[in-house]
Parts: C-alpha cells; structure tokens; sequence
C-alpha cells in the first residue's frame, strides 16, 4: 500500500515521560540492516513546551550513545548506567565522560532519571527520535517470508483475517491487531436469498475478497424458492462488483422509481435488497496476544492489567483508533498521547493499512509496550500489510 513512510506521533500535549520498564527475554531476529526509514517530520507535533529532538543540534557522538542507551532499555527495561555504555567499548569513552553527554542528554529532554541513584531511561522524545532517524529497519529473514507466506492462505477471508492477527502477535510476542474492512468498501460478488421459514429469509453475501456474511430477514409475506431465484439473479446481476456504500445508494434511487411503485416483484427484490445491505456487520477488530504481555514488568501491578484488558474490549475505541490509521500509506508509529490507547497504557502502535488496487479496505498492526524492537516489528508488520492485500486481491481475480 505505497512507499514506507514512519509517523512517530507525540499529541500536542506531548510530555517527556519516562517509559514503564518492561522484561528481558525480548526476541530478536538476526537480520540484515537496511538504510534508515525516511519519517516525515512535519506529521509529528509536540507541545511547543516540550523538545522537539528532530530540532535539537546533537552531535554524532551525542546519537551513537543515545542509541546505544535505547537499545540497553529496550534489552533490559531498567535504568541505563554510564557504566554500562562504556563498558560495551564502541565509544572508546570514560564513564565519565559519558556520565557527562547522558547529563546533556536529560538536559535536552531525551533521558529521564527515574531515581537519584540509578541510571537514566530514554523518554518518548528519544524514542520518537530513534524511530525518525536514528534506528536501522532489519530485513525480514526468508524463513518468516515463508512462514507468513504458507499461513496467510485461507480461502475464507474471516479466517485470513484471524490468520493474520495470530501472525502478528506470533511473530512480534506483542499484541496482534485487525481492523476489518470497511463495509463502505467490500465489493459485492453474488447475492442469495434462501428461504428458512414462513416470511423467513436468509440472505448470503459474498464480496469479491472472499468475506461471506449471512443476515436473516423477515418479510411481510412468505416467497417460494423461484421468486427468491429471481431476486438473486436480479440484485447479482445489477450490484455485483459494486461496494456496498455504492449499493445503498442505487437502492434507494431504485426504490423512488416509478417502475418500482408499480412493480410488485421488483418492489420486493429492492426492498430485500435494501435490508441486506442495510444489515451488513459494522467493523470489529480481531485482538489476540494479550497474554503474551503479562509476563512483562508494565504489567507487574493489577490495575494495569484490568486497564489493559478493559482497553482490548472496548471495540469502538479500537475501532476509531485503527480507522484513523486508514488516512496514509505505508507503515506508522504512534506513541504517546497520540490515542488514548497509547497514553493510558503508555503503549506503542505499529500499523499499515491493507486492502485492493490501491483502495484502504482496513489496517492491521501491533500494540505493546512502548519500549518495543520496532527495527524488527516494523518490516513485519509491513509484509503482513502488503501480504494480506496480495491474497484479498486474488481471491477478487478467482
């Protein structure tokens, strides 16, 4: 779905906070590097209060430990000593001295002391700079190629979709996310209308991507089979390959035809046709993983668990955060108080939209800690994204 492009997102109310400590044990795939994302700039704000990093005049040495201070908490979770830096030998540096450049560094908003005696942890403003300019995307190795590639096949599109959120979460050890489409933008292939009692109906929808949809109807008088064979063949004929918003609105220019005031059976076939459509699922989305982060120190107190589970079955805050992620291509990062996901739950969200020839149908991606890998989380979650649109866009072909 286009050229990647990362959004490290800081709401105006942008604040530098310390990010909660999370586990050891973070998986990491050995992958070639790849060249920095490009980030565009100008889709990230802060308080004008706060730092902004993108602006800040850090030398080269002041990135590279920056980096490596990063990547220490991302390890670790805990508070990154001066020690420890220059223990690693890449820097060639005293601990004072790095002592020093980390004292500059919480000067500037980037690190945070979280007690007087202990080390310092990178704040959201260094991590929205690492995601813009500092960290190196890793490749995704051929056997998670073929891994995805041999499990996202389903012929069933609602199975594609759990499919594609347990990869997510599989992959990532984070929280795996799936908006379902839009029904604004699920394109009709047939329509069938089954008889299952007196004044009875069930209707069957498939889209060209594969999704089936059954919704029972109750008519004002009871239809044979043939005439529910006729209005099939008849709304197949005339809405198939048209999306569902396009659909409503035909049906209700249908409806105030004259032909239709005076033409029983069509009358009926649009009004079941209407009911159809108008009763199509609204967007849910697929969560799986929540377990995997139960073990991680974030989640070490129990009323942030019960707001973390609270936060995953609230389906309408998901919903509106995933549809906002519909507006742009490529993959996005949002940390912060960009949504209130991330905020109340100090948690990152990778996202990408996906759907067909160049349509956004839904988006998919991966929330968990803030203090998440995102140089190997990011490749995934595009592939998953780019995947999914490749195997909705041949079962469209079929």
């Amino acid at each position: 779905m286009g050229d990647d492009c990362l959004r490290c997102r800081m709401g105006s109310g942008g604040r530098s906070r310390p990010l909660r400590r999370s586990g050891p044990g973070v998986h990491r795939a050995k992958g070639e590097l790849v060249p920095n994302a490009r980030i565009s700039k100008s889709s990230s704000t802060l308080a004008a209060s706060s730092p902004n990093p993108s602006d800040l005049a850090l030398s080269r040495r002041d990135r590279e430990i920056l980096t490596d201070i990063i990547l220490a908490h991302v390890r670790s979770g805990g508070p990154v000593s001066s020690r420890s830096v220059s223990k690693n030998g890449r820097h060639d540096l005293s601990a004072a001295t790095i002592r020093n450049v980390m004292a500059d560094l919480e000067e500037a908003g980037l690190l945070m002391q979280p007690h007087t005696s202990a080390g310092r942890v990178p704040t959201e403003a260094a991590y929205r700079l690492y995601i813009e300019s500092l960290m190196q995307l890793e490749s995704i190795s051929a056997r998670e190629r073929r891994y995805i590639d041999e499990h996202l096949t389903a012929d069933d599109a609602d199975q594609l979709m759990s499919d594609a959120t347990h990869l997510l979460s599989e992959l990532t050890h984070q929280v795996g996310v799936v908006l379902t489409p839009m029904v604004e933008e699920i394109v009709l292939k047939t329509v069938d209308f089954i008889a299952i009692g007196e004044r009875k109906v069930l209707c069957v929808i498939v889209s060209t991507s594969g999704f089936v949809d059954h919704v029972a109807i109750e008519t004002e008088e009871t239809l044979e089979r043939e005439e529910l064979v006729r209005i099939s063949n008849y709304v197949t004929d005339n809405f198939g390959d048209l999306r569902l918003g396009e659909i409503r609105d035909r049906l209700l220019q249908s409806m105030a035809a004259e032909r239709a005031r005076v033409d029983h059976w069509l009358a009926q076939a649009i009004s079941l046709a209407q009911q159809a459509v108008g009763m199509s699922p609204v967007q849910e989305v697929l969560v799986e993983g929540t377990a995997a982060l139960l073990d991680q120190p974030e989640l070490a107190d129990l009323g942030q668990i019960r707001r973390m589970l609270d936060t995953f079955a609230d389906q309408a805050r998901l919903v509106q955060m995933l549809n906002q992620c519909l507006a742009s291509e490529g993959v996005r990062v949002y940390l912060g108080e960009d949504f209130d996901v991330t905020s109340e739950l100090d948690f990152g969200l990778v996202a990408t939209s996906y759907g067909v020839d160049r349509r956004a149908m839904g988006s998919l991606g991966v929330i968990g800690p803030a203090r998440m890998e995102y140089p190997r989380v990011v490749p995934l979650v595009r592939y998953l994204g780019e995947k999914l649109s490749r195997v909705l866009a041949a079962a469209g072909r079929e």
